[in-house]
C-alpha cells in the first residue's frame, strides 16, 4: 500500500517555514507497512489543491492532507477536497456546539468566522481534535483513503495516532517496512557509492539510497516484506557486505548523529571534553551541547578568534603564530593542549581555519582548516581543505573535529 502527503499552506513555500509533519507521518506510516511514495507542498489555492488531491488519489491508496483547516478565507483544504471528490460540504451543528464549549472553557467568545470549521465533506467521518478547534476528516472513496488533518504538529500528531492509525491498521496489508541507516564520516558521496554500488545494485529489495550532508554520508537500506524476520534478514544480506567495505568509516548503525555517538563514547569512558575554537566561533560547542545530557561530559569551550586570545587564554606562543600563522597544524595542536591544560578535560578539540571570504596574511586558500585532538597520550592534528561557502566550511570543520575525536577514542 502506497501513500502520499500533501502539506497545505502558502507559508510553507517561503524560506521562513518548513514542513515537519511529513517526517512524523512517514515514520508512522512505515510502522504500518505503508510506503510513502511522494509528498508535496501546495499553497492556499483551491483549484491547485483540488488538482493535487485528484492526482494523488489516482496513484496511491492513502492520501494525507495537513493544514488549511482553520477558520480564515485562505484555509481552503475542506473546499478543495470536496471539489476533488465531487462531494458536498455539509454544515454540522454539533461541531459548532463543540467549538463553542471549547471557547467558553477558555473564557472566550467564539468568533462567527469559526463556524467555517463546521463544514464536513459528505460521507466523511469527523476526527475529534482535543488540542484545537478544527476537527479532522476521514474519507473513503473507491478503495482510497483521504485524511484531512490540522497543520499544527501539536494537533496533528495526537489526531493521527489516536484516530487514523487504528483505521489504517484495519485496511493496511500485513506488511512491514524496516530500515537500516549507516552513517559514514570522512568519505565523499561519490567514493561511497563507487565502493558499495556493486553490492546494493544486486538487490531490488531492500532499496538503497545514499544521502549527503555536511561531511556526513547516510546509506539507507529499506526492506519491505510480509514479516519483520524476513525484512531483517534482507537488511542483513545487503547491509552486512556494505558494512564490511565501509569498515570504521561507519560511525552509526541506528541513525544517531555523530555528536550523539561521541557523547555516548565520552560517557562510556567516564571522561570529559573541552574545545578551543577559532573559525567555528562557538558552532562546535553548540553542536556538542545540542545533545541532552551533554553536561555529563562537556566542560566548556573557549572561542579564541583573535591571536591575542590564543596567546593569553591558550598559551600559544607569539613566535609560533609568527612562524606558522594562526591557521596551521602547530597552532591547532597548541590550542588543543592549552584548553586541555586550562580545563583539566580528559579530551580536548581545537579548530582553526579560514572560513572566508578572505584569508590571513599567509595567503592560504579559503577553506583551509587545521584541527587537533589532545589527551593524556599526546596530540594528533589533521589538515583539511574544505570547498564551499563560509557556512559550509564551518559546519564541515565541526563534523571533522567530532570524527577526529571519535577515532581517537576508539584507537583508530
Amino acid at each position: 500500500m502506497n501513500a502520499e502527503i500533501i502539506a497545505v499552506g502558502s507559508e510553507l513555500l517561503t524560506h521562513q517555514r518548513i514542513d515537519t509533519n511529513s517526517l512524523f507521518l512517514t515514520e508512522e506510516l512505515n510502522k504500518l507497512g505503508i510506503e510513502l511514495v511522494a509528498k508535496c507542498v501546495v499553497g492556499d489555492d483551491r483549484e491547485r489543491l483540488a488538482d493535487a488531491i485528484r492526482r494523488a488519489m489516482g496513484r496511491s491508496e492513502v492520501v494525507i492532507l495537513s493544514g488549511g483547516l482553520g477558520p480564515t478565507e485562505d484555509d481552503v483544504t475542506r473546499d478543495a477536497a470536496a471539489l476533488a471528490l465531487d462531494r458536498r460540504l455539509i454544515f454540522q451543528t454539533e461541531v459548532v456546539d463543540q467549538m463553542e464549549r471549547r471557547f467558553r472553557a477558555m473564557g472566550r467568545t467564539m468568533a462567527e468566522i469559526n463556524r467555517r470549521q463546521a463544514f464536513v465533506i459528505e460521507g466523511a467521518d469527523m476526527l475529534p481534535n482535543d488540542r484545537g478547534t478544527a476537527p479532522g476528516q476521514w474519507i473513503e472513496d473507491a478503495g482510497r483513503y483521504l485524511m484531512l488533518l490540522p497543520g499544527p504538529p501539536g494537533e496533528l500528531k495526537p489526531m493521527f495516532t489516536r484516530q487514523c492509525v487504528p483505521r489504517l491498521s484495519r485496511v493496511a496489508p500485513r506488511e512491514v517496512i524496516r530500515t537500516l541507516v549507516l552513517r559514514v564520516a570522512g568519505m565523499p558521496e561519490s567514493e561511497v557509492d563507487q565502493l558499495i554500488a556493486p553490492i546494493y545494485t544486486k538487490f531490488t529489495n531492500p532499496v538503497t539510497t545514499i544521502l549527503a550532508a555536511a561531511n556526513d554520508i547516510q546509506v539507507h537500506l529499506r526492506a519491505r516484506c510480509a514479516t519483520e524476520a524476513e525484512a531483517m534478514q534482507l537488511l542483513a544480506d545487503a547491509g552486512g557486505p556494505i558494512e564490511l567495505l565501509l569498515g570504521d568509516r561507519i560511525y552509526s548503525r541506528n541513525g544517531d548523529p555523530l555528536e550523539v555517538v561521541v557523547g555516548s563514547l565520552l560517557k562510556q569512558h567516564k571522561t570529559t571534553l573541552a574545545v578551543a575554537e577559532s573559525c567555528t566561533g562557538g558552532l562546535l560547542s553548540e553542536l556538542i551541547t545540542a545533545v541532552p545530557g551533554s553536561s555529563e561530559y562537556f566542560l566548556g569551550g573557549l572561542v579564541t578568534y583573535s591571536e591575542a586570545l590564543k596567546i593569553d587564554l591558550l598559551g600559544v606562543s607569539p613566535e609560533m603564530l609568527e612562524t606558522h600563522g594562526a591557521v596551521s597544524d602547530e597552532v591547532a595542536e597548541a590550542m588543543a593542549a592549552g584548553v586541555r591544560r586550562r580545563t583539566g578535560a580528559g579530551y580536548a578539540l581545537a579548530v582553526t581555519g579560514y572560513a572566508g571570504p578572505s584569508t590571513g596574511a599567509e595567503k592560504k586558500p579559503v577553506g583551509t582548516v587545521s584541527l587537533a585532538v589532545a589527551d593524556a597520550a599526546g596530540t594528533r592534528t589533521v589538515n583539511r581543505q574544505i570547498l564551499g561557502d563560509r557556512e559550509r566550511v564551518r559546519r564541515f570543520a565541526c563534523h571533522i573535529a567530532m570524527d577526529l575525536l571519535r577515532r581517537r577514542m576508539l584507537g583508530l
